[in-house]
C-alpha cells in the first residue's frame, strides 16, 4: 500500500504537511517518528538529564529517536556501524557506539533508557547495559521464529519485567493526530529533522529493496510516485 498513488484514511490519522517540508521528507515522518516518539516518551518515559541508549541509531527510527531524545534534553549514545557514525552524530548523538568495534553491554556504563530498534541483541546484554531501575523499550528488528514469529524476545521480556527492578516491555506504534501535530511541532521548531538517503523512482522499486535488505540505508529511502 505504500506504493501507491492514492489512499484512503480517517480523519483522525491525518495532519496537515509541515509547511518546512518537502513532500518526500513528510512521507517519511508519520511511521517511524510516531514509533520513535511512542517509543521514548509513552512507553521510556524519557526525562531531561537521562542516559539514553538507541540501538539501531543510523535507520528511519533511529535517527528519529535520537533527535527526539535530544530534545526532551536527554544524553543520548547512539549504536551504529562504522560508515554512519558519522552521520548518526551530525543529528545530535553525544556518543556513539561502532558496533563493529565497541560492545555496549560492556564496560561500566548504564543507562536510565535503552530503546532497542536493532533487534540482534539478547534481552541479558540489554539488561546489563541497563540501570537498575531502568527502562528497556523493544520495538521491531525482530529475526522470524519458527513457534513466535520473532516475538521470543519481546514476549520474555514481559513476561521478566513484574519479577525484576528493571522496567522491560514493547510496543507498535500507532499513528493519530496528536502525535503528528507534536512532532510536527518539534520540525518547526528546528529540533527534529527527516533523514532521506535515497529516492528512487516508482520503477525502480527492486533497487530500493535490494539497497535495504543490504544494510546500506543511513535514515530512510523514498519512494517517488
Amino acid at each position: 500500500g505504500s506504493y501507491a498513488e492514492y489512499v484512503c484514511a480517517r480523519e483522525d490519522k491525518l495532519a496537515p504537511r509541515p509547511a518546512n517540508l518537502t513532500f518526500e521528507q513528510a512521507a517519511v515522518l508519520a511511521i517511524s517518528g510516531s514509533t520513535a516518539l511512542q517509543g521514548l516518551r509513552d512507553h521510556g518515559r524519557v526525562e531531561q538529564g537521562q542516559k539514553v541508549l538507541i540501538i539501531g541509531a543510523s535507520g528511519g527510527v533511529g535517527t528519529f529517536a535520537v533527535q527526539i531524545a535530544k530534545s526532551f534534553g536527554a544524553a543520548v549514545t547512539g549504536v551504529c556501524s562504522t560508515t554512519k557514525v558519522d552521520m548518526v552524530r551530525s543529528i545530535g548523538a553525544d556518543h556513539v557506539i561502532d558496533y563493529t568495534r565497541e560492545d555496549f553491554a560492556e564496560g561500566d556504563q548504564r543507562y536510565d533508557l535503552i530503546l532497542d530498534i536493532g533487534g540482534n541483541s539478547s534481552l541479558a546484554r540489554l539488561r546489563r547495559a541497563l540501570a537498575s531501575r531502568g527502562t528497556l523499550v523493544i520495538t521491531g528488528g525482530e529475526g522470524g521464529g519458527r513457534w513466535l514469529g520473532g516475538t521470543d524476545r519481546q514476549l520474555r521480556a514481559l513476561a521478566l519485567s513484574p519479577f525484576v527492578g528493571q522496567k522491560l516491555g514493547t510496543f507498535v506504534a500507532r499513528e493519530n493526530y496528536e502525535d503528528l501535530i507534536f512532532l510536527e511541532e518539534l520540525i518547526e521548531s528546528g529540533k527534529v529533522t527527516p533523514v532521506i538517503d535515497r529516492t528512487y523512482p516508482l520503477s525502480e522499486v527492486p533497487e530500493a529493496i535490494r539497497y535495504l535488505e543490504e544494510g546500506h540505508a543511513r535514515g530512510k529511502v523514498v519512494i517517488t510516485v
